[in-house]
């Protein structure tokens, strides 16, 4: 088979699909009669990503695989297809993801300590409707809080293939510096799908019609105090806030966590068990 066919392909596949697609999916559109030559699609992958330089679109590498997106210099054209506002997320929500996708994992009860105040149950819910976050276990002390960790969608939607390539915290002065390296209020479009098929690369700007995820329930006062954190981690928390004038600085680990069940971070962004 040749490799201008293979290249047509793989193309059309990643066009059509309204997800990345893995290299093994991908070589399952190939029979047994004719199959690709050894590092064919590896090949038509290159010389895709190549020819897309002069183009609207790139192919980038995400946790779930290969997929094309409106590059971030034309973004705010293409969506006007799909827009009617901006996507606008309360200064508790951007913590509360921050706080897991940097300090994962992690329970409830420790992001309400470095936050200082209780965190909505709204905002949990919220974030894993989105499939942002998951339970990965739970920590080994009386009661057993649930461990919240970030999930593979997060990481597409973001535009990251694993969380190495989120930016250090300690060289954020605060959430909106994230943009247009990692911008929570911003999100591309994905060539081949609508815009809730989006995900997030450099510089994007958000097109998805959808409500702002609720800090405060129906019925509920404000968020209650609880005991205050220590000065590191309110540093993490202050770098989460999208306020151009809040500093953070380096978050480090308390020096005496809880003792809880071991977990790993596997490449693809998910917390697993290692009991």
């Amino acid at each position: 088979m040749e490799q201008s066919l293979i290249n047509r392909i793989v193309e059309a596949a990643l066009l059509a699909s309204g997800m990345p697609l893995t290299l093994t999916q991908l070589a399952a559109l190939f029979t047994v009669d004719e199959p690709p030559p050894e590092g064919g699609l590896q090949t038509a992958l290159a010389e895709l990503r190549n020819a897309c330089e002069e183009r609207g679109m790139e192919l980038v590498e995400v946790a779930s695989g290969w997929r094309y997106q409106v590059k971030s210099d034309v973004h705010p054209w293409v969506s006007r297809l799909w827009a009617e506002r901006q996507t606008k997320y309360t200064r508790a929500t951007l913590e509360t993801l921050a706080l897991i996708a940097y300090r994962q994992p992690i329970t409830r009860g420790e992001i309400e300590q470095i936050r200082g105040v209780a965190t909505n149950s709204n905002i949990i819910k919220a974030l894993e409707e989105r499939d942002w976050i998951r339970s990965v276990g739970h920590r080994d002390v009386p009661g057993r809080p649930e461990l919240l960790g970030t999930t593979k969608t997060f990481l597409d939607y973001f535009g990251l293939k694993k969380l190495d390539e989120l930016p250090p915290l300690s060289e954020l002065k605060d959430f909106g510096e994230l943009d247009p390296q990692f911008n929570f209020n911003d999100a591309p479009i994905a060539a081949g799908a609508n815009a809730d098929m989006a995900a997030e690369p450099p510089g994007a700007a958000n097109t998805r019609d959808e409500p702002p995820l609720p800090e405060h329930p129906a019925g509920d006062g404000e968020e209650t105090e609880t005991a205050p954190a220590s000065a590191d981690d309110r540093q993490a928390a202050n770098a989460a806030a999208p306020t151009p004038d809040d500093a953070a600085e380096a978050a480090s680990p308390p020096s005496s966590p809880p003792e809880h069940e071991e977990h790993d971070i596997a490449a693809d962004g998910e917390v697993r068990s290692m009991q």
